[in-house]
């Protein structure tokens, strides 16, 4: 066996356990037992707003800002305040995970390239 298909069977292996590494954080983040890893690129800081005092209601004025706080305090109570950047950060775990599966692949492939040769 020479040098260059060592290195096409270490290519493979490598590219295997990148994709098998992969897939089973991927699972353990489906089913809660561990976070998404990294600090998360999405964070969002809660401002408490007030509404100054006019005699209108937020209702009443048409205004972007007054309009924004009242579907703001609506969906409050309908969604978790941590949803979208949940979301988001999950977004960009499954793009992160394509990315390292993909190219787990392709180093796979060049391993299976060497060892053909």
């Amino acid at each position: 066996m020479n040098l260059g298909k060592i290195f096409g069977w270490i290519l493979v292996v490598a590219g295997v356990a990148l994709i098998v590494w992969t897939l089973y954080y991927s699972f353990n983040i489906f089913t809660g037992k561990s976070d998404i890893p990294g600090p998360g690129f999405f964070k969002f800081e809660t401002a408490e707003t007030q509404t100054p005092v006019t005699g209108k209601t937020p209702v009443d004025s048409l205004d972007a800002q007054g309009l924004g706080n009242v579907i703001g305090e609506q969906l409050k109570g309908m969604l978790p305040t941590d949803f979208l950047p949940k979301s988001m950060n999950s977004g960009i775990w499954a793009l992160l995970a394509w990315i390292l599966i993909s190219g787990g692949g392709q180093i796979s492939n060049l391993g299976i390239k060497i060892i053909k040769g």
